[in-house]
């Protein structure tokens, strides 16, 4: 007699690679951290907010690796960002103000930065990951048998890739700024109180720059063609506005280590409503 557990459809091996290769990289996420952190010859308040900012990308590959195993579709994209992210939030920590960086935090580094193009490269180019994640969210269905849990495809029409991957993209925008923001507000600690009105529009700016996303990529989801235009004008605005604070209140530092994954993830955005729209194109007529 066979058991619930033996008539189940065994994933495939790819899938389980994955997520063993997303629960070392999530790992190896922590202790990387904790070695910048050990070897930084400046242990602030800034670095502090980044280091934990950082290490906080260790619960997004766990909730990833939830994903995978339900086969959500929208995991590749997830898996995307959280990558891209984690290369630019781990590299900026690597590099000190001064000074050449330690040999265990470059190679934790390299060694973090294969993880990620490994699990970038199963989520993209397996054919057992792809046909595996394709499933969307249960939720509580009303049937004439009942009330029961059932995947439940969404309303909207279907929508290519790459606008997910612009989605998720754009999630990051607020607390990319938010994390500089706190930082900046160490700057106010130590006496720099003209700095107060800056730092508290970058607050408010990165707050809302969420809601601004959340509206957007609602209407982006259901094939409103003018949702495009506006995040672009978001992230083009985004860029603006954060960006010349980092500059001003964290210098060429701060710019680097706080302007870059944000300038990663809007070049991803922007990259994804590009490839989304030659996908949606006609071919031409011969």
């Amino acid at each position: 007699m066979r058991t619930a557990a033996e008539t189940q459809v065994r994933r495939p091996s790819a899938v389980r690679a994955l997520t063993v290769l997303l629960a070392v990289t999530a790992a190896a996420t922590v202790v990387v951290e904790l070695l910048n952190w050990w070897y930084a010859p400046e242990q602030g308040f800034g670095l502090a907010v980044r280091t934990g900012w950082a290490m906080l990308r260790s619960l997004g590959f766990l909730l990833l690796i939830r994903h995978v195993n339900r086969g959500r579709a929208g995991a590749r994209p997830v898996g995307l960002i959280l990558a891209v992210t984690t290369v630019f939030a781990v590299g900026r920590l690597v590099v000190p103000r001064q000074g050449l960086p330690s040999p265990p935090g470059l190679a934790g580094f390299a060694l973090l930065t294969a993880l990620c193009v490994a699990v970038v490269a199963l989520l993209y180019r397996s054919d057992a990951v792809r046909g595996h994640l394709v499933r969307h969210r249960r939720q509580l269905v009303v049937t004439r048998d009942g009330i029961a849990w059932r995947e439940t495809p969404p309303k909207r029409p279907p929508v290519a890739g790459w606008l997910l991957t612009s989605r998720v993209a754009a999630f990051t925008y607020s607390p990319l700024m938010l994390v500089p923001a706190l930082v900046a507000g160490g700057a106010v600690l130590d006496g720099r109180l003209v700095a107060v009105p800056a730092v508290l529009f970058w607050f408010v700016a990165g707050l809302g720059v969420s809601y601004a996303v959340l509206f957007c990529t609602a209407f982006l989801m259901r094939g409103r063609l003018w949702a495009r235009p506006l995040l672009v004008a978001i992230t083009l605005g985004v860029l603006a506005v954060d960006l010349p604070l980092c500059a001003w209140l964290l210098g060429v530092d701060g710019l680097v280590r706080d302007g870059g994954p944000l300038l990663a993830a809007a070049v991803l955005a922007l990259y994804g409503l590009w490839r989304a729209g030659r996908a949606e194109d006609p071919a031409p007529a011969r």
